[in-house]
């Protein structure tokens, strides 16, 4: 089998999703029938459909056939958490490079265009963080406060991406709550200092105390990656 003929196959499928000949949910047509007027086998077309799945735009039901998934960004980026949560050290740094690029601007946003209502929620957090620093659900809510951030922009392929490149950190973030002491304390006061900076909507300030604020755990990573590399284990790394 021809890797090009499934990569035709995937080309079909997008150029038929692109001219919404296809839209989400739709099912598609039988797997020789799609094959025959595509002009190749039907095993070109299965290789092509599993990829497509894999890549969570196909969604295959036994015994009902092969749909358009939802096409929601947070399911089709999926197939990019597996990469991310095997990553090195050297690839977690590039993560959290991308993950600073894109949390500085949704903390911009955030301090824009925030309600009452998302500040309340954004202090309540804060404050289990407070009562429960240094306990083990200190990182869920950590993993949370940064979730809501990203959830104020607006922008749910701007919070899908940093859900997804947010992961390989965690690893790196609980070893380095680990061996400091002060990193839950740090981490605390650097909230704060976002969060104030929101509640005076301050975009620009936002911005420089989340940039501060990952640069740290960045700085960190960089002068631990032996210890990173020979000691983090894959239970350490969490989704957020």
């Amino acid at each position: 089998m021809s890797n090009a003929k499934s990569a035709q196959v995937i080309q079909a499928v997008k150029d038929m999703i692109i001219a919404g000949e296809l839209r989400p949910g739709d099912k598609l047509p039988n797997e020789d029938v799609f094959a025959a007027q595509l002009g190749l086998s039907r095993n070109s077309m299965r290789e092509a459909v599993r990829a497509l799945s894999a890549m969570q735009i196909l969604v295959s039901r036994q015994g009902d056939g092969t749909y358009v998934s939802s096409l929601e960004p947070h399911e089709m980026l999926e197939s990019l958490s597996f990469a991310v949560d095997i990553a090195g050290v050297d690839s977690v740094l590039q993560f959290l490079e991308v993950r600073r690029v894109l949390e500085t601007q949704a903390a911009m946003t955030a301090a824009a265009i925030r309600t009452q209502d998302d500040l309340d929620e954004l202090h309540d957090i804060h404050a289990a963080s407070v009562e429960t620093a240094g306990g083990e659900g200190n990182m869920a809510l950590d993993i949370a406060f940064h979730a809501k951030i990203a959830a104020l922009a607006g922008n749910q392929v701007l919070s899908s991406l940093l859900k997804t490149v947010s992961s390989p950190t965690v690893r790196a973030r609980i070893w380095r709550g680990r061996s400091e002491d002060a990193s839950s304390a740090t981490r605390l006061r650097e909230h704060a200092l976002i969060l104030e900076a929101i509640e005076r909507q301050d975009p620009q300030g936002a911005m420089v105390e989340s940039y501060n604020h990952l640069m740290g755990v960045e700085r960190w990573i960089r002068a631990n990656r032996a210890e990173i590399s020979g000691r983090a284990t894959r239970d350490d790394v969490a989704s957020g």
